[in-house]
């Protein structure tokens, strides 16, 4: 049996992977050149724009009988593997309870797949593994199955792990991009950059005055105390590869709105803000592993950072923009001095193999 090779030429148009006839690291950064990716080679091969997989989200929602799930799955190959206030380990669990609370869903069980190179040890592994026990206890879910594979010395690094998870989504819970509209307010649950920058600062040796810890934490309690507290949440998501200015484009685009914030009200910690300057890099564009971005309904906005901010995973939650009629799929930043300025989506990742 033969097959014909794949050709660009008939991929579908407008099609820019023209320009990258291999994969780059741009490809796994969660912007511009990842989303076309998905749109132009894996869409279409998995179903087109009819299937469930087009829902395009960090974790799909499907009927099963009378019981709706999220079902996600995700990938983690930071390096380095250890990095202040985390490590590989707990950012697979984090990552994937995320992914499915953000549909709303309480997240049930999950998957690990390892993908281990040859001459690992075996004492860090059991400290990833025993991490991924705890981050799993902390966020009441259960690794219920697995697997393991070992590849040649050299053809890996170190260690790679896969989750995926499947959570349950109560009757009445309904979030998503349909449910943005003008006047919705845009909130943060913290200061946004740290995970991005904590990594960055141990892989290439930069000091930044104090030690940046990673943010990367379980959010399904959050999640959970926004709906319970009957907050009119119309969408949720977290801003992990690409930074919050990654998911405003992406929701934007989605519910066919615009998106304004104020750059004064975005909460960025000082020493992200330090680092950000002297590197060249805009804390939107950060990859975060323990915050989220909700749409709220405008009257339902001070509700909503109240319970926020009753969690210590929220105290810092803050109003940062509103959903506009205007300028739809485009986000929009009001600057300190007055002035605006467009919020593109990242090209790539600005900080590779940070998750």
């Amino acid at each position: 049996m033969t097959t014909t090779p794949l050709d660009p030429q008939n991929w579908s148009c407008p099609v820019p992977l023209r320009d990258h006839p291999t994969i780059v690291m741009g490809h796994g950064g969660g912007g511009r050149l990842g989303a076309e990716l998905i749109e132009h080679l894996f869409l279409p091969a998995f179903g087109g724009t009819g299937s469930i997989l087009a829902q395009l989200g960090d974790a799909a929602v499907v009927q099963a009988g009378a019981a709706r799930l999220a079902f996600s799955t995700d990938s983690f190959v930071v390096r380095p593997r250890f990095f202040p206030g985390g490590n590989l380990g707990d950012l697979a669990i984090n990552g994937t309870v995320n992914d499915v609370a953000m549909t709303g869903a309480v997240p049930l069980f999950l998957s690990a797949g390892f993908v281990l190179e040859e001459g690992l040890a075996l004492d860090e592994l059991g400290i990833l593994a025993q991490t991924m026990g705890a981050a799993a206890r902390r966020a009441g879910v259960e690794v219920v199955t697995g697997d393991t594979k070992v590849v040649d010395a050299g053809h890996g690094d170190g260690a790679y792990i896969t989750t995926a998870g499947v959570g349950l989504i109560a009757p009445g819970v309904d979030l998503g991009p349909h449910r943005v509209q003008p006047g919705d307010v845009v909130l943060v649950s913290g200061p946004i950059g740290l995970h991005g920058i904590a990594v960055l600062s141990v892989r290439d040796g930069f000091e930044f005055g104090s030690e940046i810890l990673s943010d990367t934490a379980p959010l399904n309690g959050l999640v959970a105390a926004l709906l319970a507290a009957g907050v009119d949440v119309h969408m949720m998501r977290d801003p992990t590869r690409g930074g919050v200015a990654a998911i405003l484009n992406e929701i934007a685009a989605s519910s066919d709105t615009g998106v304004e914030i104020v750059e004064r009200s975005v909460p960025v910690p000082e020493p992200v803000s330090a680092a950000c300057s002297l590197l060249g890099l805009d804390p939107l564009e950060v990859a975060n592993e323990g915050r989220l971005v909700a749409f709220v309904g405008r009257d339902d906005a001070d509700h909503a950072l109240e319970v926020l901010r009753s969690d210590p995973l929220g105290v810092g939650a803050t109003a940062i923009g509103q959903v506009v009629a205007e300028h739809a799929g485009v986000v929009v930043a009001r600057t300190g001095i007055g002035g605006t300025r467009v919020v593109d989506l990242p090209l790539s990742e600005q900080l590779p193999r940070i998750c």
